[in-house]
């Protein structure tokens, strides 16, 4: 395979016949699909389910995150033809891996939401498969945690990468605040912040809830390899959720957010922490508020893109074998 396919490769996403291997189709045309993974709602069989999560209606500044499901697939069209760098694996061709597509919701419904994407996620953890979701704002994070909980058990072990703790006090449940998830979480016995981490901090919350925070000023000075040191230490091998919002960078690099704080993560750093993380036990993952009107450029998307391509690297290192 090469490029010389590409004259023959249009559309994978709907005529691509199996569900493993890189696609060689013209970066700049055809569906977009996740890393031009099959389109399907069919699990059998599969690893791995890539699936969008449109909403953003839980914000407290700029809405657009609920286009950054359908900005990242775009963005990923350019890593589709090459196995991830780095990694030493495919894990595009050696897992059955595809986009499950988005969760339906009724937009004027806000206060359904919660359970309609519990349940979609149920449904591919019922099915045998994994999850990585494309949100999206940060509150997503909820419903899907009651699922993997429902699956795994729990309380998880939460790896956060994050500019904010999300931890704002809210005793009221049926609030519905991408800066109180983490909270709620936390008071449902979803997560267990002792062995937790939230990397990247940097916004002023006086109650931690217990959660070990690497800030951002810390990475600088530690550097990303023995950040990730502590990290591991920190989580064993407990069951980890792995979720990453994409104001975690620095607005330099993904300014398409919607509460960019200034002193952030950079992308080699956020790259090499990734990578180096391979071995721990992530049972799933995300990335969060990628919001592409806020960045005509479409670095935001492509950073989410690289992440959300990071994270399915992760969550496969163990299930092939491998130790880091």
């Amino acid at each position: 395979m090469g490029l010389e396919d590409a004259k023959n490769q249009v559309d994978h996403a709907f005529t691509r016949e199996d569900t493993r291997g890189l696609s060689n189709e013209n970066t700049f045309g055809g569906a977009t699909s996740f890393l031009r993974r099959r389109y399907t709602k069919d699990l059998t069989g599969v690893d791995l389910a890539v699936t969008g999560v449109p909403f953003d209606q839980a914000v407290t500044n700029r809405t657009g995150t609920r286009l950054g499901p359908r900005a990242i697939r775009e963005a990923s069209s350019l890593q589709s033809p090459d196995a991830p760098y780095g990694w030493g694996y495919d894990p595009l061709s050696e897992l059955s891996i595809v986009d499950y597509g988005d969760v339906a919701f009724d937009y004027a419904m806000v206060s359904e939401f919660p359970e309609m994407l519990t349940k979609h996620i149920r449904g591919i953890l019922d099915a045998g498969a994994g999850s990585i979701c494309l949100g999206g704002d940060h509150f997503i994070t909820l419903p899907i945690l009651r699922a993997y909980v429902e699956k795994f058990g729990g309380p998880l072990s939460i790896l956060q990468f994050d500019a904010h703790t999300d931890t704002w006090q809210d005793d009221n449940m049926a609030r519905i605040d991408h800066g109180t998830f983490m909270y709620k979480a936390v008071k449902l016995g979803l997560v267990d912040p002792k062995r937790s981490v939230q990397v990247g901090i940097r916004t002023d919350n006086p109650d931690t809830m217990g959660f070990n925070i690497i800030d951002a000023r810390e990475v600088h000075e530690r550097g990303p390899i023995e950040t990730v040191k502590k990290i591991k230490d920190i989580l064993g091998d407990h069951q980890t959720y792995l979720t990453f919002d994409i104001d975690g960078l620095d607005p330099a690099y993904a300014p398409g957010t919607g509460t960019p704080v200034w002193g952030g993560l950079t992308t080699a750093q956020a790259a090499i922490m990734l990578r180096e993380l391979a071995g721990i036990n992530m049972v799933g993952g995300d990335i969060v508020e990628v919001s592409p009107p806020f960045d005509t450029t479409g670095a935001t998307a492509i950073a989410g893109a690289h992440v959300a391509t990071e994270l399915i690297c992760l969550w496969g290192w163990n299930r092939r074998g491998n130790k880091a």
